[in-house]
């Protein structure tokens, strides 16, 4: 079940932290966040999962940025926000949808237990300008059933800042690749 935006409240401080809250951002089922002034871009057109890609940091204007389609952005939320007894989900806001911006490409499930600042992925099917301090998103918690563990020590908790991909991390060594030139398609040739 979806916590009521009076139920949100009434959690503040005891298994729900949002900060700083403010009160017109709370709404019926969900709270809205912010968008920080900071972005990361990856340096590189192609990026490999095996390694640590390296970002430039970008500062949104006070007129605003231009995000340029085909291009990942990674923001977040000015609020930093931790959940107990609650699964924390986000999702985009239908005004910013309603103009081809998405705030996260894949990840908009939380875990019970997170605690930090929530890193969005932005990407635009057109080119939008973006503004610091803008209502982007919005988070809403669901209950849990049944006993759990409670997220705590994972690649991104505790976040102090924009998060890029450590998914690297997962790799006890990075994976062979293909000569110089070469491309990888994963497909296997056709048997004569």
């Amino acid at each position: 079940m979806i916590l009521s935006g009076e139920y949100i409240r009434e959690r503040l401080g005891k298994d729900i932290f949002i900060d700083p809250f403010h009160e017109d951002q709370l709404n019926p089922n969900s709270y809205n966040l912010t968008l920080h002034n900071e972005l990361l871009v990856y340096d590189n057109r192609e990026l490999d999962m095996a390694l640590d890609n390296s970002c430039s940091r970008l500062i949104v204007p006070s007129g605003g940025l231009l995000l340029e389609p085909s291009r990942l952005y990674l923001g977040r939320t000015v609020e930093f926000t931790e959940t107990r007894n609650f699964v924390p989900m986000l999702e985009g806001r239908s005004s910013i949808g309603r103009l081809g911006l998405f705030v996260h490409v894949t990840a908009g499930f939380g875990d019970v237990g997170f605690r930090g600042y929530w890193t969005l992925e932005i990407f635009c099917v057109q080119p939008v300008r973006i503004y610091a301090g803008v209502q982007i998103c919005q988070i809403f918690y669901h209950t849990i059933e049944g006993t759990y563990r409670s997220y705590a020590g994972g690649k991104y908790h505790n976040n102090r800042g924009i998060q890029k991909s450590l998914l690297y991390r997962e790799f006890s060594e990075p994976p062979s690749r293909p000569p110089s030139g070469t491309p990888a398609t994963g497909l296997s040739s056709p048997s004569p």
